[in-house]
C-alpha cells in the first residue's frame, strides 16, 4: 500500500472543497466590482462632469464600505467554528448579537458619510464638483445600513458553507441596478435627471433590495432550519457585541490600511499629469478584477479553517490553510502569466490613446509582478481570519504597507525619478512584506497550535473525512 496515498487523497479532497466554497465567492466580488463598472459607465455617458463626481464620491464611499465588511468579517469564522464543533444551535445567539453591531455600524458610517465634508477638502476636490460629490454621498449613505446587515447575513451563510446565496444575491443586485441607474441618472418615465444624485439613489436602493431579499431567503431556505434565527427578540449582549468587535475591528483596521494605501498611491499619482493618472487607473483596475480570484478563495480558506478550529481539529487546520495557500498560488500563476505577456492589449482593451497604453502597460508588467505577494498575503490572512488570530495580523500589515510600501515608493518615484512607476515598486516591496510575514505568522500558528488561544469553541476528537463532505 502507498504510504502517501492517504496524504493525497485528504489534499484533492481540501482542494475541492475550497473550490466549491470560493467559485461563488469569487463570482459575488466580481458582482461587487461590476456595479462599480456600471456607475462608472453609466456616468461617463451622462458626461464627464458626472463621471468626475461619482468617480470620487465612490472612492469615499469605499472607505465606508471597507469599514463596514472589515467589522462583519467576524462572523463567517465565528460560524464557522460553532458548524465545525457541531453546535448549530448556538449560530442564531451569534447572528443576532451580528445583526445589532451591522446596525449600530451601518448607523455610524450613515452619519460618518454625510459629513465628509473635511475629507473632501483634504483631497482638494475641485470647487466645480464638490456639490455633486456631496449629493452623491448623502444619497448613497442611506444604503450604510443596509451594507453591513447584507454583510451579517452573508458572513452567516460563508460561515455555514452555504456560498450560493452570496452569488445570487450579487448577481441579481447588478442586474436590478442597471435600469434603475439608467431611469434615475438620465431622467426616464417622467422623473428628472438627477446625475450623480441619481447614481447614489440607485445603489442605496438595490442595497436594500439585496438585504432584505437576503433576510427573507435565509428565513424560508430549509437549510437554515434549525438555526432559530429570528426565534426570539434579543438585546444587545454587550459581551457578545465586544467579542466580535475584539474579531472584527482589527480586520476593518487591516482592510483600510490596505486600501487606503491604494488610495494614497492614487492621490499621489494624480499629481504626475493626467496621462499618468489614466495609465494608473488602467492598471489598476486590471488588477482589481484579477485580485477578486485569491479574494474569493481566502474567504473559502476562512471558513474551511474556522470549520476545523471547531472540530478541534489540528491537521485539518493546516490541511485547511496551506492547501489554499497552495490553491491561490496556482491561480496567482495564471493571472500574472496574462499580466506579464499581454500588457499591451490588455491596455488597448480600455483606451486607444497611444501614451496611456504605453505608460499603462508598463504598470500592468509590474502589476503582474505582485500577483504572487498579492495571493499569499490574502490567503494567509484568510487563514489567519479562520483561527480568528486579527490583531498580529493588523500590525503586519500596517508596518508592511505604510513602514515599507509608502516610503519605499515615494523614495522610488521622486528621489529616483520613477514616478508612478516607483509607487508601484513601493507597492510590490508593502505586498511582499506582508506575504512573507503573515505566512509565517500562519505557519507558526497552525504547527504550535496556538490557534487553539483563539478559539471560543472547546477542542473536540477530530471528525473524520468522509468522501464528498464539505
Amino acid at each position: 500500500m502507498n504510504p502517501f496515498r492517504p496524504e493525497r487523497a485528504r489534499v484533492r479532497h481540501e482542494i475541492g472543497a475550497t473550490v466549491r466554497l470560493a467559485l461563488p465567492l469569487i463570482l459575488a466580488q466580481l458582482a461587487a466590482v461590476g456595479s462599480n463598472v456600471i456607475d462608472a459607465v453609466l456616468a461617463g455617458h451622462v458626461s464627464a462632469h458626472v463621471l468626475g463626481a461619482v468617480a470620487v464620491g465612490a472612492s469615499l464611499w469605499s472607505l465606508a464600505i471597507v469599514s463596514g465588511i472589515g467589522v462583519m468579517m467576524a462572523v463567517p469564522p465565528s460560524v464557522a467554528q460553532l458548524d465545525g464543533a457541531r453546535r448549530r444551535g448556538e449560530v442564531g445567539g451569534v447572528f443576532r448579537q451580528a445583526l445589532w453591531l451591522a446596525l449600530g455600524m451601518g448607523v455610524l458610517l450613515w452619519f460618518a458619510v454625510r459629513h465628509a465634508g473635511p475629507l473632501i477638502d483634504l483631497i482638494g476636490v475641485a470647487p466645480s464638483l464638490r456639490h455633486d460629490v456631496e449629493r452623491f454621498l448623502y444619497a448613497i449613505s442611506w444604503g450604510a445600513p443596509a451594507l453591513t446587515c447584507y454583510f451579517a447575513l452573508r458572513g452567516l451563510s460563508e460561515g455555514l458553507s452555504l456560498t450560493r446565496p452570496s452569488m445570487y444575491f450579487g448577481f441579481g443586485g447588478l442586474l436590478l441596478l442597471i435600469p434603475l441607474g439608467y431611469v434615475l441618472m438620465f431622467g426616464k418615465l417622467g422623473i428628472p435627471p438627477q446625475g450623480a444624485h441619481g447614481c447614489g439613489v440607485a445603489t442605496a436602493t438595490v442595497l436594500w433590495l439585496e438585504m432584505l431579499g437576503f433576510a427573507v431567503y435565509v428565513t424560508k431556505h430549509r437549510n437554515y432550519r434549525g438555526l432559530n434565527l429570528f426565534e426570539r427578540f434579543e438585546w444587545p449582549d454587550w459581551r457578545r457585541i465586544g467579542a466580535l468587535l475584539y474579531v472584527g475591528g482589527p480586520m476593518a483596521v487591516t482592510l483600510l490600511a490596505e486600501g487606503g494605501l491604494f488610495v494614497a498611491t492614487a492621490l499621489i499619482i494624480s499629481t504626475l499629469g493626467e496621462d499618468v493618472i489614466a495609465s494608473h487607473q488602467v492598471a489598476l483596475n486590471v488588477a482589481t478584477l484579477f485580485f477578486m480570484v485569491p479574494l474569493g478563495l481566502a474567504m473559502a480558506i476562512t471558513v474551511r479553517v474556522g470549520n476545523a478550529v471547531g472540530r478541534g481539529d489540528a491537521r485539518g487546520v493546516r490541511y485547511a490553510g496551506f492547501c489554499g495557500i497552495g490553491l491561490t498560488l496556482a491561480t496567482q500563476l495564471v493571472s500574472a502569466s496574462v499580466m506579464l505577456a499581454l500588457p499591451h492589449y490588455i491596455a488597448m482593451l480600455y483606451t486607444h490613446d497611444a501614451t496611456v497604453i504605453a505608460l499603462a502597460s508598463q504598470l500592468i508588467v509590474l502589476a503582474g509582478l505582485f500577483q504572487f505577494s498579492d495571493g499569499i498575503q490574502v490567503a494567509a490572512n484568510g487563514a489567519l481570519r479562520g483561527l480568528k488570530d486579527t490583531r498580529a495580523p493588523m500590525a503586519i500589515t500596517l508596518f508592511a504597507y505604510w513602514g515599507v510600501g509608502m516610503p519605499v515608493g515615494w523614495w522610488l518615484a521622486f528621489h529616483h525619478g520613477l514616478g508612478a512607476r516607483g509607487m508601484w515598486m513601493g507597492l510590490i516591496a508593502g505586498l511582499s512584506v506582508a506575504a512573507l510575514m503573515l505566512f509565517v505568522r500562519f505557519w507558526r500558528s497552525a504547527w504550535r497550535e496556538r490557534w487553539r488561544r483563539h478559539a471560543d469553541v472547546a477542542p473536540e476528537a477530530p471528525v473524520p473525512v468522509a468522501p464528498g463532505m464539505t
